[in-house]
């Protein structure tokens, strides 16, 4: 392993690096770990041939740490870290959060909210115009058009006007970033690199290109929620690399240009990111502060696979990552599984062997390679899969097995997400009764979200039919191989769509599963969803016909509140939903009810009770978990950030 990537100018010395040919600033502590993009970047064009140093978390409130290695040759990269910054500092309730996993020791405050505005707009304070500044990560990329933003309840234009930057890199950013390095050092003015696929860029109106895609402007869609609707379709329309158009927005007296996204990675060259020597940990200035608590999760886990072509409509995979399968060979998978087993601290144990959704391995059909994706809103798997959906789990099937019988590897788990629709179509059950049997550390987590059919059509979910067919087929498998395991599903309140009625139609399907989740999330409406559209206009963007959505405070609390109906102190919250809802018939002693009267002297909101404690003759989570009955699923709903990308750590 080459080391560390400077960070310091001693390590610059130390290096024999007078000047860096590049610099990466970074929302994020410095983990030189593959689920880290920005370990991913500057690996990568450091196997180009440049030296690159990496400026992590620097105090925004002075010059200093932004100066610190000095000018690059060629360029500042900046991102604002794994997740948005604003995100990582605020809850969907608005309240700021005491905990960051990406700082070390998981303290708050490290960054500034809009870290990556306020990093590129220091650069161009302290460096002048004539620094190249390029913009890349999840921020940039879900912020890459007017969008909605939920902190401010206002649209704001592109990430590009803001932050002053000279180019904006969307999506998983290793062949747009290696074009770029290698043509400024070639001695490219950045402003005329306008050819680059999965690139932004702002330039005169009368330079735009022609027979582009054309959104709404800026000044329009702040103001016309209708015109917002129809900027979000177009936008969404254009992220396959075979149909994608040039898509243009103007910004006052620029035009934001979009350039058709990068195409996927092939084999090889995802090989090649994930073969590249990282240091598979934090920077060793972090040791006294207990290290960065993000890497726990993933340091013995292995990603094998990018995009989903499930598409839901809360998650930002499909506009950052893409809808089309990336996958890595066979071979680099066990070599990183083989790599695991001589690291220090590994005790046997694989967390993980998966991506954005576990269990994708191949396109969704083979029309998607010569035609691309389907447009107009159009999903693979929802409401009801596509009759030319395409399942196979053989080759993944063959790869877990392989990696199970590596010497040093106990068990070999996978968490990440599973999409038990594409299980259910696959006609051999091998895979489902080797997951059961290999891969489920007593809890599988599943993404049921809700039970009522216009919510999950909002949320482009299949319908519950088909969760209640797999716990079927979970629990039997569970109870053939004589093991205790339960099924724990993600749930979200309070997504468009959902009214009371809706929230009321979830608790009883708890009530029958038996569910008792100890955590529930609310939608988090965040820049680059169809849902996140929803939210902003109370329309479909893909019809425009009218969305409920619900807003304020104390309808979401008692939304979620329905969720834990069992727990007391949810009561007077339940109650004043069902009385919305025009379900007093659930409010009573009887086998049927949700929840009894309150008496006079309960009439207020409970203090908090023993957690988890259910009404009379309901059981929580724990003592489901000891009767082990077939059917019954336990434990966290939802912790899940919704604001984010599934499972964050997977960005490039």
């Amino acid at each position: 392993m080459h080391g560390f990537l400077p960070t310091t100018r001693d390590e610059m010395n130390a290096a024999g690096i007078a000047q860096l040919d590049y610099i990466l600033i970074t929302g994020d502590a410095y983990v030189d770990h593959p689920s880290f993009g920005t370990a991913i970047i500057s690996r990568v064009i450091e196997a180009e041939g440049f030296t690159v140093g990496i400026i992590s978390q620097p105090d925004w409130r002075s010059d200093r740490d932004f100066t610190r290695l000095g000018r690059p040759k060629y360029a500042f990269l900046i991102n604002s870290g794994n997740i948005d910054s604003m995100v990582a500092h605020y809850s969907v309730a608005l309240k700021r959060r005491n905990y960051d996993a990406y700082t070390a020791g998981g303290k708050p405050g490290k960054r500034p909210d809009r870290a990556l505005t306020v990093y590129s707009r220091a650069i161009r304070r302290i460096y002048g115009p004539d620094m190249p500044i390029v913009i890349g990560g999840l921020e940039a990329s879900l912020r890459r058009f007017a969008h909605y933003d939920y902190w401010d309840d206002a649209v704001h234009p592109s990430v590009l006007i803001d932050t002053q930057a000279d180019l904006l890199t969307f999506g998983m950013g290793e062949l747009q970033t290696i074009a770029i390095v290698h043509r400024l050092a070639d001695g490219e003015d950045i402003h005329q690199m306008r050819d680059i696929p999965g690139t932004c860029y702002l330039c005169p109106p009368e330079e735009t290109p022609w027979g582009a895609a054309q959104c709404p402007d800026f000044a329009i869609v702040s103001k016309d929620k209708k015109n917002y609707c129809k900027a979000t379709r177009i936008q969404m329309d254009n992220q396959d690399e075979l149909t994608g158009k040039t898509v243009i927005q103007r910004h006052g007296d620029k035009m934001l240009v979009q350039n058709p996204p990068m195409r996927v990675l092939t084999t090889e060259e995802l090989d090649r990111v994930y073969d590249l020597p990282y240091m598979r940990t934090y920077h060793p200035s972090y040791k006294d502060e207990g290290g960065v608590p993000g890497l726990q999760e993933v340091e013995f886990s292995i990603a094998h696979n990018r995009g989903c072509f499930g598409a839901c409509n809360f998650c930002s995979i499909a506009f950052h990552q893409g809808r089309k399968i990336a996958v890595r060979s066979e071979e680099s998978v066990l070599r990183e599984a083989r790599l695991l087993t001589t690291l220090p601290g590994f005790k046997g144990y694989i967390h993980d062997v998966g991506g954005p959704t576990a269990n994708f391995r191949q396109p969704s059909c083979k029309k998607q390679l010569t035609q691309g994706l389907c447009k107009n809103g159009r999903k693979c798997l929802a409401p009801t899969p596509c009759p030319a959906l395409e399942v196979n789990h053989q080759e993944y099937l063959e790869m877990l097995r392989k990696i199970r019988a590596i010497p040093g590897v106990k068990r070999v788990f996978i968490r990440s997400g599973i999409r038990y629709d594409y299980m259910m179509k696959d006609p051999d059950d091998s895979f489902l009764n080797e997951l059961v049997e290999y891969h489920v550390s007593g809890q599988l987590k599943v993404a049921p979200e809700h039970c009522s059919g216009d919510v999950l059509d909002c949320m482009g979910k299949p319908h519950i039919e088909v969760y209640r067919a797999f716990a079927e087929k979970f629990y039997t498998a569970t109870k053939r191989i004589g093991k205790k395991q339960f099924l724990v599903p993600y749930l979200m309140s309070s997504h468009p769509g959902s009214t009371m009625k809706d929230a009321v139609e979830l608790s009883l399907f708890l009530k029958e599963q038996g569910i008792h989740p100890e955590q529930v999330q609310d939608f988090y409406p965040t820049p680059g969803t169809v849902s996140t559209c929803m939210f902003y206009t109370g329309m479909n963007p893909y019809t425009l016909e009218p969305v409920y959505v619900p807003r304020t405070p104390e309808e979401k609390a008692m939304q979620r509140a329905m969720l834990q109906y069992f727990l007391p102190q949810n009561h007077h919250l339940v109650i004043k939903g069902l009385k919305m809802a025009g379900r007093t018939d659930l409010i009573g002693t009887g086998p049927n009810c949700l929840v009894p009267p309150l008496h006079e002297k309960d009439s207020r909101p409970q203090g908090k009770k023993s957690p988890g404690q259910p009404p009379k003759g309901g059981r929580n989570a724990h003592s489901a978990a000891k009767t082990g009955v077939p059917g019954k699923s336990v434990g966290k709903a939802a912790g899940k950030n919704t604001a984010n990308v599934r499972n964050s750590r997977r960005k490039g």
